[in-house]
Parts: C-alpha cells; sequence; structure tokens
C-alpha cells in the first residue's frame, strides 16, 4: 500500500502527480496533481488511497468526495485536448496536461510546489525537483491521490462526451479500444473527439476516404 516515505524524502510541499487517459483512441488527457498534509490526514481516507486502477468506480468516487472534504488534501487537473494530442503526440500532450495541473494547484496553495512525485519512468520538465517513480500510484499517497483525481475527473468528462455522441459507449469504455467502441467507430464514423493520430481511428477515416 502507498505511504509518505517518498514525500518524506523531500523537502517542504511535495506534490504527486499522475494521468489518465493516455491509451484511449477518443478525448482528451487528463492529469491530476496533489498535495496531502502528512500531518492531519486521515487515518481512514489514507488508508483507502491505493492507485486508481485497484479501486472500483465506485470506490473512486467516494475517496474523490473525501479528499474534497478533506482540509489537509489539496489538488488540481490539467486537460491536454485531442487537438493537442494529435498535434504533439500523447507523450508530449501528457507532460503538457501535467505542467497545467501543477500550474493549477499552485493558483488553489497561492504559491508553487517544491518538489514533485510523477508517476511513470518518464516525468515533464518543471521549474523544481521532480522525481519520477515507476508503479508510484501505488507506493505514493499523494500520487495515488493524484491517480484518483484524475480518473474520476476523466471518466466524468467521457460520460458527458456520451450523452453527446451516444452509441460509442463512452460511459462505460471510456474511449478505450473496446469491441463496443470498435463496431460503434465502424458504423457510426469518426466524430471530432476521436484521436485521427491513432491508428485505429486512422483507419477507420482510411476506409471512409476509399468509399467516397
Amino acid at each position: 500500500m502507498p505511504d509518505f516515505s517518498l514525500e518524506q524524502r523531500l523537502r517542504g510541499t511535495v506534490a504527486g502527480i499522475d494521468e489518465a487517459g493516455r491509451g484511449p483512441w477518443a478525448g482528451p488527457v487528463v492529469a491530476g496533481a496533489a498535495v496531502l498534509d502528512r500531518e492531519t490526514l486521515d487515518e481512514d481516507l489514507k488508508n483507502s488511497l491505493n492507485d486508481s486502477k485497484q479501486l472500483s468506480a465506485s470506490a473512486r468516487e467516494t475517496i474523490h468526495a473525501a479528499l474534497e472534504a478533506s482540509p489537509a488534501a489539496t489538488f488540481a487537473i490539467g486537460v491536454a485536448t485531442v487537438e493537442e494530442i494529435d498535434a504533439h503526440n500523447i507523450l508530449q500532450a501528457t507532460y503538457l496536461a501535467m505542467q497545467r495541473a501543477v500550474e493549477a494547484l499552485a493558483d488553489v496553495l497561492g504559491g508553487p510546489v517544491d518538489a514533485a512525485l510523477v508517476d511513470g519512468n518518464q516525468m515533464p520538465r518543471l521549474p523544481y525537483a521532480v522525481q519520477s517513480v515507476v508503479k508510484g500510484d501505488s507506493r505514493s499517497l499523494s500520487i495515488a491521490a493524484a491517480s484518483i483525481v484524475a480518473k474520476v475527473s476523466r471518466d466524468r468528462m467521457m460520460a458527458k462526451l456520451a450523452r453527446e455522441f451516444p452509441g460509442y459507449g463512452w460511459e462505460n469504455n471510456q474511449g478505450y479500444g473496446t469491441a463496443e467502441h470498435k463496431i460503434a467507430l465502424d458504423g457510426l464514423g469518426v466524430t471530432p473527439h476521436h484521436r485521427t493520430s491513432y491508428a485505429p481511428v486512422r483507419a477507420v477515416l482510411a476506409r471512409q476516404e476509399r468509399g467516397r
């Protein structure tokens, strides 16, 4: 289970950063940035935090609400659009979302953090100490909180887009390349929210072009 060991090795205010939505065929990529007060964080909330992928959707929503209500938790999100993903590639778009998340977090905190822990083996350029942490969302409580914030925020965005573009199953698959999504993409076509730089979407566009 995640703890504060990595945060305690760094000085000052430490943010955890994680993203949601690198793999889907549709929708934005969303980053979360979170700071937790190590002295006052509620034990029940601390014990509930984990890698968002290890939690059910209802558990993530419950923990997200607890983070919102906790005076020991401060967080923000950053978003990179489909257009930015297609223009810059998903890695650079993810960095852009992370940079926006920490900028938004600084606005909430009233100033920048002193250091950041980023999930994964790569990290964006930030104007302070940054450490990448493989499987960080299962090792760092701050990253775990950020992962839940990013995942819940993106899932809500995709549920809203699903109401605007029904038939693709985004309320369930969040834009990932499920069989349901593939069938709908073939039958209904490409929406403005599909990532045209992704091969499955490009293939549908190519078939549509040949069929004209």
